[in-house]
C-alpha cells in the first residue's frame, strides 16, 4: 500500500512549520512541504523533510505537483501553515476542494483575506467593529481620517503580521504614513487599498477556535506606539467569567457572519468602552508561539488536532489540566548587525522555562520595520499561576543579551 502523506504548503520562519511536520509524523503520516523557496526553512533539513520547490501562488502548478505526488503516495490531506497568512491557507482550501479532501470553504477564507470586506460583513451582522473607511489615494485617506477623527489606524486592506500598520495620532503622522504606503516604499500584494479606521483603544485579547469551539482566550501587550509589535502573550487571559463569556459570544457570532465552521480560526479583540470590539478575524491557526502556549496551559495541541481534521478524523479538544503560560518576544532596541546572543542557555535553564527560540542566527543585519518581523525570538514560561509565570519569564529574559553593532555611517 502507498504511504499516507499530508501536504503542507509553504512554511513558517517563526517555528510553526516545524510543529506541523512534527505533528504529522506523530500521527504516522509522511509530511511533504511545497514551498517557493525551501532553503529558507532550516527545520526542513533538521527534520529530514521531503520538500519540493513550486510557485505556491500558482494554483495550476500546485494541482500538477499534487497530482504527481498522488502517483507515489496516498495523499490524505492538504493544508497550509499559519504564515505567511491567509492567502496560502485559501490556496490550500482550493486544493482540498479540487481533490475532494477535507478542508474549509475556499470562499469563506477568501472573503476574510480582504480586511475591508471582512469588516463590512461583520458590521452587517451586527458584530462590533471599529468605524472604518476605504481609501485608495492621499485625499481619500485625509478625508476618511477627518470624518472618523484622529487618532486613526492606517493599514493595508490585505496583509498580515502588522506590516504597514500604524497608529496616526496627528496630521503629520497621517501624512507621513500615507506617503510610506502610497509612495513606492511599501510592497503591495494587491492594488493599493488602505483601510482607515478608528483606534479602538483598550486591552488586547485573542480567541483561538477550532471548528465551532473557542478553545482558549489569551491576552497580549505591545511595544511602544505608533507601531504594533508584540511584547508579551499570556494564556489564559486575566478575565472575569462574564468578560470571557462576552468574548466567546462575539467570537461565535463572527464565525456565523463569515461562514467559518471548519478548522482553526483566531479572532483579535480590543476591549473598549463598548466591550469587545473585533479587530480582525484570521481564518487559520495562530502563528507561533500561541499553539505552544495553549498546549502548556490546558494540554490541547491545536496543531495536531488541526491535522486530524485535515485527514478526516475527529479532533479532541478536552482540557487536561490548567496552568498559566506566557511568551516574551525578544525585540532589538536598535538597528545594526546582531553579532551574538549571550545568555540563551542560562535562560533555558531557569526552572519553569519551556522554550527559548530564535528566528535568526548571528551574524545578521537588523533593520527594524515596526511590525512582527522585528521579533528575533521568544521565551516561553509556564507555572500554576500568573504571578509565578511572570517572575520566571522576567528572570529568563534578564539573562539574555543581544550584542548589536550599529551600522557604519557615511561620515566614518
Amino acid at each position: 500500500m502507498p504511504r499516507k502523506a499530508v501536504i503542507l504548503l509553504e512554511g513558517s520562519k517563526m517555528g510553526t512549520g516545524q510543529l506541523y511536520v512534527q505533528a504529522a509524523k506523530g500521527l504516522g503520516l509522511h509530511p511533504i512541504v511545497l514551498s517557493a523557496d525551501p532553503a529558507r526553512f532550516n527545520y526542513l533539513a533538521t527534520e529530514n523533510i521531503e520538500a519540493i520547490r513550486v510557485d505556491t501562488d500558482d494554483l495550476d502548478a500546485l494541482i500538477r505537483e499534487c497530482s504527481q505526488l498522488r502517483e507515489t503516495y496516498d495523499i490524505v490531506g492538504i493544508t497550509g501553515h499559519p504564515y505567511p497568512g491567509e492567502a496560502v491557507y485559501a490556496t490550500a482550501a482550493k486544493l482540498c476542494r479540487h481533490f475532494g479532501l477535507p478542508g474549509p470553504n475556499p470562499t469563506s477564507i477568501d472573503q476574510c483575506c480582504d480586511k475591508f470586506n471582512q469588516r463590512q460583513l461583520l458590521a452587517e451582522a451586527g458584530v462590533p467593529v471599529p468605524v472604518h473607511r476605504m481609501a485608495t489615494n492621499a485625499a481619500e485617506v485625509e478625508s476618511a481620517a477627518a470624518e472618523i477623527g484622529l487618532p486613526v489606524i492606517l493599514k493595508p486592506a490585505v496583509g498580515n503580521g502588522s506590516t504597514g500598520v500604524r497608529l496616526c495620532r496627528d496630521a503629520e503622522e497621517l501624512a507621513e504614513h500615507t506617503v510610506y504606503l502610497l509612495g513606492g516604499t511599501y510592497e503591495w500584494q494587491t492594488s493599493p487599498r488602505i483601510l482607515v479606521e478608528e483606534f479602538a483603544e483598550g486591552p488586547y485579547f485573542v480567541a483561538d477556535i477550532m471548528a465551532n469551539e473557542v478553545v482558549a482566550v489569551g491576552a497580549a501587550t505591545f511595544g511602544p506606539p505608533p507601531h504594533f509589535v508584540y511584547d508579551e502573550y499570556i494564556y489564559p487571559a486575566p478575565l472575569a467569567v462574564e468578560e470571557h463569556e462576552r468574548i466567546v459570544k462575539v467570537a461565535l457570532s463572527c464565525l456565523r457572519a463569515l461562514d467559518l465552521n471548519w478548522g482553526p480560526t483566531n479572532i483579535e479583540f480590543r476591549w473598549t468602552t463598548r466591550g469587545p470590539v473585533v479587530i480582525e478575524v484570521n481564518p487559520r491557526l495562530s502563528g507561533s508561539p500561541d499553539p505552544q502556549l495553549i498546549q502548556l496551559t490546558c494540554g490541547i495541541d491545536l496543531v495536531t488536532e488541526h491535522i486530524k481534521l485535515v485527514i478526516g478524523n475527529e479532533c479532541d479538544l478536552r482540557k487536561r489540566y490548567s496552568q498559566t503560560a506566557s511568551a516574551r518576544f525578544l525585540v532589538p532596541d536598535r538597528d545594526g548587525t546582531l553579532d551574538r546572543i549571550d545568555g540563551a542557555s542560562r535562560a533555558a535553564d531557569v526552572p519553569g522555562v519551556a522554550e527559548v527560540t530564535w528566528y535568526i542566527r548571528p551574524p545578521t543585519p537588523i533593520i527594524r520595520k515596526g511590525d512582527s518581523r522585528d521579533c528575533v525570538g521568544h521565551v516561553i514560561a509556564a507555572s500554576p499561576n500568573h504571578d509565578q509565570t511572570e517572575v520566571i519569564l522576567q528572570l529568563a529574559v534578564d539573562s539574555i543579551r543581544l550584542s548589536i553593532t550599529p551600522f557604519a555611517t557615511h561620515d566614518e
